[in-house]
């Protein structure tokens, strides 16, 4: 198998198409704060349940959040919220979410443009929400620059399963081994393996190289890194 042979680029959102810390990091602080409500016992155990440095302003490295998809999240912190229920928790996240702070890993609408120039085809695949993830390609400007775009509550299932990767390949009538899934977690890396794809790390979310390396038949810096490698492998 060649990477010649790869015709379709799966990217995950966050950590991926944005920079997780500059993005997440500020949302989180913010919804530990509304939820506190003022209560300093209340914003400790907030940010214990989800594994978030109120110190440092930022997740911890195994925070479950990282790769999780909003309801996990929401069932994380619903111990700490009494009275609050797990679907009303999740709700408000996705709210939350659909105006969280974009850092573009690259300058994304030129970049991408230069993928489809390739004749490549682009999706993405997230454990968000797929209404989140829509407001946020939206609001970059590149909503309309996929073919393809899930969340964890289209239909698919989330990431680790492959089940979701392969909606894509299946969608865009592409065999799953001439795909490369792009992502800055384990859970995409291994999703990525188990659908029989290319898998490409990248290092734009908590994740470091030695933790990638092992599922990833390339880790980058950033997603900007992808058209050199695949020029060198000769596509």
């Amino acid at each position: 198998m060649s990477a010649a042979q790869i015709e379709a680029v799966l990217f995950d959102k966050d950590g991926t198409l944005f920079d997780f810390a500059a993005t997440w990091n500020t949302f989180a602080a913010r919804l530990i704060e509304r939820l506190a409500e003022g209560e300093d016992l209340r914003r400790h155990g907030l940010a214990r349940a989800l594994k978030f440095d109120l110190g440092a302003g930022g997740f911890l490295p195994d925070s479950p959040v990282i790769a999780g998809t909003n309801r996990e999240m929401a069932a994380l912190i619903a111990p700490v919220l009494p009275g609050r229920s797990v679907d009303d928790l999740e709700a408000l996240i996705v709210a939350e979410a659909e105006n969280a702070p974009l850092s573009e890993a690259v300058a994304l609408v030129p970049y991408l443009a230069g993928l489809a120039a390739r004749g490549l085809t682009l999706g993405v695949m997230t454990n968000d929400s797929e209404a989140v993830a829509r407001a946020h390609l939206r609001a970059a400007g590149i909503e309309g620059m996929f073919d393809f775009v899930a969340g964890a509550d289209s239909g698919h299932g989330a990431k680790p399963s492959p089940q979701p990767l392969l909606a894509f390949a299946a969608a865009t009538g592409h065999a799953p081994d001439r795909v490369i899934m792009v992502g800055d977690s384990l859970h995409d890396l291994v999703a990525g393996r188990a659908a029989g794809m290319w898998t490409a790390g990248v290092l734009t979310g908590l994740a470091g190289a030695d933790a990638l390396a092992p599922m990833a038949d390339v880790v980058l810096p950033d997603i900007g890194h992808l058209p050199g490698w695949l020029a060198r492998a000769g596509i």
